[in-house]
């Protein structure tokens, strides 16, 4: 199989290890983005998901095929997986928090909102009353994590559910809904999410995907009905099509390459699924995409 096009990282430029369940950090903007020139290079992380603070400044943030451009003052999402790279403007401000799956399952708990906000990558534009929230809680956070003091834990997370709510409260009354739902099938769905990441180049069909799981087909569609608004069926298709598109718009492969490396055997049945899934044949995608970012 072909290796992967993208780099993953633990921290931007670090190699890939496992992440603890409790790992929380945040840098300033410029730890990392200064000494590359305010340019950071498409990439991913397996398990950590970040929060951008930008206090001053501006950019655009390409995730996936799509490119994000935003000032300050604002918050960006980018959950654990997605491929994301940023031009900056240079001496841009803010901070960078990152927090493991772990983390974000925990704090989720105390209300499934939380885990509907980082669904996909979004740019979420602040007021001022937000925005000075916002950089007390990095401010928090940042001396928090830097020392033991009693009540140290809690502190931590008292940030951590601020930053999340002033996030969810400001992205406004029409956000797209919460993609997680309290209760027994939310929590099934999500093993369901992680077997998908892990065998998704199987193209296991969903009888195998629910008996893995320990429950009948019709129980995980339900499920993946109602807590992802998609069939497992069509989440098992998403997944390959989201691979798909990252070797298409990062990686040099031939068409054919790019399908046996998320799992068809048949490179023109792979160009039919790909066309009907997206609207346009895999060669017209890797085109127009291209000529899109540049």
């Amino acid at each position: 199989m072909p290796a992967n096009p993208v780099p993953t990282f633990y921290l931007y430029g670090e190699p890939h290890r496992a992440v603890a369940d409790g790992f929380i950090h945040v840098e300033h903007l410029d730890d990392r983005s200064r000494p590359s020139e305010w340019t950071i290079l498409p990439h991913a992380h397996a398990g950590l998901h970040h929060v951008f603070w930008i206090a001053s400044g501006g950019g655009a943030m390409q995730a996936e095929a799509q490119v994000f451009r935003f000032v300050a003052p604002a918050l960006i999402i980018v959950p654990a997986s997605v491929v994301h790279g940023f031009s900056w403007t240079s001496e841009s401000t803010g901070s960078v928090l990152t927090l493991a799956n772990g983390q974000l399952t925990e704090i989720a708990r105390r209300d499934p909102t939380i885990g509907g906000l980082f669904a996909a990558a979004e740019v979420i534009p602040l007021g001022d009353d937000a925005a000075q929230s916002t950089q007390w809680h990095m401010d928090t956070l940042m001396r928090e994590l830097g020392w033991s003091a009693v009540g140290h834990h809690a502190a931590v997370e008292a940030s951590l559910l601020s930053l999340a709510v002033i996030a969810i409260r400001s992205r406004g009354p029409d956000a797209r809904p919460d993609s997680v739902r309290p209760g027994q099938q939310a929590a099934l769905v999500a093993r369901f999410r992680e077997r998908i990441e892990a065998r998704y180049r199987q193209r296991e069909p969903v009888a195998v995907h629910a008996a893995a799981l320990g429950v009948s087909e019709s129980a995980l569609r339900a499920a993946c009905t109602r807590s992802a608004g998609l069939s497992p069926a069509l989440m098992l298709d998403e997944r390959a099509v989201l691979e798909a598109r990252r070797l298409l718009l990062y990686s040099n492969m031939s068409v054919a390459q790019v399908a046996y490396s998320v799992g068809f055997t048949d490179p023109a049945y792979f160009s039919r699924f790909f066309s009907r899934r997206v609207g346009t044949s895999p060669r017209r995608y890797r085109t127009s995409a291209l000529d899109a970012l540049t």
